[in-house]
This record gives structure tokens, C-alpha cells and sequence, in this order.
């Protein structure tokens, strides 16, 4: 074993390998995590509508607005 320096007095070089070898890899995440805000405004949900079908409601409605003769 080699003599102590004291952290401070260590070269740059020796100071990243001490840090990198102290560090460790978390098996969970430490960040606190909280449901979203139902309330809250989601764009990612409001553009949602482009992705979906069109409802058959909203068809057949359109099939009975329509005049007979255009049919």
C-alpha cells in the first residue's frame, strides 16, 4: 500500500480515476416519480384524434344528412 496524499494534493488524472472507481450504478432510479396531472394539458394526447378512425356514428349521422338523390 502507498503512502496517503490527501485528495486535494492528487493530480487531475488520479482524481478521475478515484471518482469514476467511487462511483456506482444505481439498480433503481433515485428521481422521485409522481403520476401525471390529469388536468393538466397534454399536447401529446390532443393530437391524438389525427391517429384514430373515423367513428361510425359520425358516418352514418353524415349518411342521413345527405339527400337521397346524392346517394
Amino acid at each position: 500500500m502507498g503512502k496517503f496524499i490527501p485528495y486535494e494534493k492528487l493530480s487531475k488524472k488520479k482524481k478521475r480515476e478515484l471518482d469514476a472507481a467511487r462511483r456506482t450504478v444505481w439498480t433503481i432510479n433515485p428521481v422521485t416519480r409522481k403520476p401525471e396531472n390529469p388536468k393538466a394539458y397534454n399536447r401529446k394526447k390532443a393530437q391524438n384524434w389525427r391517429n384514430e378512425p373515423p367513428d361510425s356514428v359520425l358516418s352514418f349521422s353524415f349518411r342521413l344528412l345527405t339527400p337521397s338523390r346524392c346517394r
